[in-house]
């Protein structure tokens, strides 16, 4: 089976990632107003909303309101919630409220990046991973293994195609369902997203393959196009573009932006159940939300 057949078989799962655009805000948003956002996006019809993270407050200070905020969202059966967890305290948190589906880890290949991002080298969250992996399973959640900086990165560390799969052939042996190929901060060429993308498909034909790319706008087309071409039919994004991982010390390299995305992937193939009053609602809250 290779790459491109393996993604025709699989429906498309479009993922909000609206805690990816509020974490590095930098004016606090009210509880209230993320409920009334967070409550919009779920109408939507997306697959899976990236809602809040369980880290810690003084790391992410904008979700430390994450447990508040979800007991006021109106939760369905069309979309599940996934919440980011940085290492075992956060995923018993997580793991303890029935409404999240998925616990998310951001896994980098850059030594710094980890260090930077979840106070771990690599090989100690690895670990963390295992014992994750772990709490999922007894609580009958999925783990999500978002690859940061696996297109490369910018503090000189080594980085090569090799070593990325290396460690994501390591993860995938765990247990771990999801994994997501992340171009934290937006490196990556269309060439590069397309041949890891698809060797990461073809490698592991038994696991979930996303990608969460981070794009200016001049590439960012060229990357959604390379990531559909190598059969990958997950996609993670956030409305108007925003985002980026504070940890990275670096100008935030924004998210592909959601209407982007969708545009695109209506061109390839039919992509049913979302609700465009929603949508057109959801673009206006956060036209207001992300305004400084």
């Amino acid at each position: 089976m290779n790459a491109g057949e393996y993604g025709k078989k699989k429906a498309i799962q479009l993922i909000e990632c609206p805690r990816d655009a509020m974490q590095g805000w930098p004016v606090f948003i009210p509880t209230e107003k993320k409920i009334e956002y967070l409550n919009a996006l779920l109408q939507v019809g997306f697959h899976t909303l990236d809602f809040g993270s369980f880290v810690s407050p003084k790391a992410i200070p904008q979700l430390a309101d994450t447990a508040a905020v979800l007991k006021g969202l109106q939760v369905n059966t069309n979309t599940k919630l996934l919440a980011i967890v940085a290492n075992e305290r956060g995923a018993s948190a997580a793991a303890a409220f029935d409404q999240i589906s998925y616990l998310g880890f951001p896994f980098s290949v850059s030594e710094t990046f980890q260090l930077r991002n979840t106070n771990s080298t690599i090989a100690q969250s690895l670990q963390r991973v295992a014992e994750i992996q772990r709490i999922c399973e007894q609580s009958q959640k999925q783990l999500v293994i978002y690859i940061s900086m696996g297109f490369g990165n910018p503090y000189g560390d080594p980085y090569s195609p090799e070593i990325v799969f290396d460690w994501v052939n390591k993860i995938a042996s765990l247990g771990v369902p999801i994994i997501s190929l992340a171009d934290t901060v937006g490196l990556a060429t269309p060439e590069q997203v397309l041949e890891m993308t698809r060797y990461v498909i073809s490698k592991l034909p038994h696991n979930e393959i996303g990608v969460h790319l981070h794009s200016s706008a001049h590439n960012r087309l060229a990357k959604i196009e390379a990531a559909w071409q190598a059969g990958c039919r997950r996609f993670d994004g956030a409305l108007k573009g925003i985002g980026g991982c504070p940890m990275a010390n670096d100008d935030l390299v924004g998210n592909i932006d959601t209407e982007w995305l969708i545009s695109y992937l209506e061109q390839c193939e039919e992509l049913s159940g979302l609700n465009k009053t929603a949508l057109a609602k959801s673009v206006n809250l956060a036209n207001e939300i992300f305004t400084l």
